[in-house]
């Protein structure tokens, strides 16, 4: 099986911004599309329960007569969807090992603003963990496994650590680059290379303005408010949007740093790049990990990219999907 220490890409894409664009690159969406296209997949959208009346939808695929390994619960970064490149490429090397893959969109992603009034914030775990619950009831096929990149492997964590209570069975989590405190998180995007923050910035204004023209009574927010930057946009929405107030609370309530994942039971994985120009790798030498967890650190790889060559082959999909395949 392979681990960190395998991930060797050559001297010229071991720059961490290289990697991290070249992940999220056209290029790597095309790349996707073709592997699952040649997977042999049949693939079905689905509305699922978040419970209280919210609906979240997802893309379930499987290949016909396919031994069947188990089910794996995708989850993917702020503002991707199920149908981005690294889900898909992900969801091709699963189906290559005989697993079920259910993609699963967040509130406001993947094209969804319609099915919700509420929008999307990040401490939204209770309709995540009833998702999945909800997907395990209508694919019974056992062990269920979950992966997830960046927020979604701060959510597929936090999955993990609700599990027990809600009475999922997960045999083994697999998540790369996760957000563990979302406060230096941010930090490192005000002080690190601009691209990231405004690529964000543009992104989460396009999904607010998508959200304001479905529902003008609900948020009736102008464009003086769409033009904040990230900080003071993101106190907008913790103010008018959650119970939490302040900014700091916000963060709070989310954040699985420090002694968090300390509880964890269900065995995990994380992958994570020393040169995570997103995420501070400090965060993770700083963590209080369960016995269960097993932490592997990259000296190269970005933020979710570990690309590996010219042809833009994907260590992190090849290392979660060894990992849940060795699991289930």
């Amino acid at each position: 099986m392979v681990t960190s220490s395998d991930f060797s890409p050559p001297r010229w894409l071991r720059n961490a911004h290289l990697q991290t664009v070249l992940g999220s690159s056209a290029m790597r969406q095309r790349l996707g599309e073709r592997q699952l296209a040649t997977a042999g997949a049949v693939t079905t959208q689905h509305l699922v329960d978040g419970g209280r009346g919210v609906r979240l939808q997802g893309l379930h695929s499987a290949v016909p007569g396919a031994c069947d390994r188990g089910l794996a619960l995708l989850l993917h970064g702020w503002e991707g969807s199920a149908d981005s490149s690294y889900m898909r490429l992900t969801a091709a090397r699963l189906l290559a090992c005989d697993f079920e893959v259910f993609r699963l969109n967040f509130r406001d992603h993947g094209g969804t603003h319609h099915l919700n009034e509420g929008i999307f914030h990040s401490n939204r775990i209770e309709e995540v963990v009833h998702a999945a619950r909800d997907v395990a009831r209508r694919f019974p096929l056992r062990p269920l496994v979950v992966a997830g990149y960046s927020l979604g492997g701060n959510f597929a964590l936090r999955l993990g650590l609700h599990a027990p209570d809600a009475g999922l069975a997960i045999a083994h989590i697999a998540v790369v680059c996760p957000v563990l405190d979302p406060a230096r998180t941010m930090e490192a995007m005000e002080a690190g290379f601009p691209l990231y923050l405004r690529h964000f910035e543009r992104k989460w204004r396009t999904s607010l303005q998508r959200k304001r023209a479905l529902f003008p009574d609900r948020h009736d927010f102008d464009d003086r408010v769409l033009g904040l930057r990230m900080r003071p946009l993101t106190q907008w929405l913790v103010e008018r949007h959650t119970e939490f107030g302040t900014l700091e609370r916000y963060f709070d309530g989310y954040s699985i740093a420090g002694d968090r994942l300390a509880g964890l039971r269900v065995p995990a994985s994380i992958l994570m790049a020393a040169d995570d120009p997103v995420i501070p790798v400090a965060d993770f030498h700083q963590a209080e990990l369960g016995a269960s967890t097993r932490l592997e650190v990259s000296p190269w790889g970005g933020h979710c990219g570990f690309i590996e060559n010219a042809r833009l082959d994907g260590f992190g999909e090849r290392w979660i999907a060894e990992r849940l395949h060795a699991s289930a």
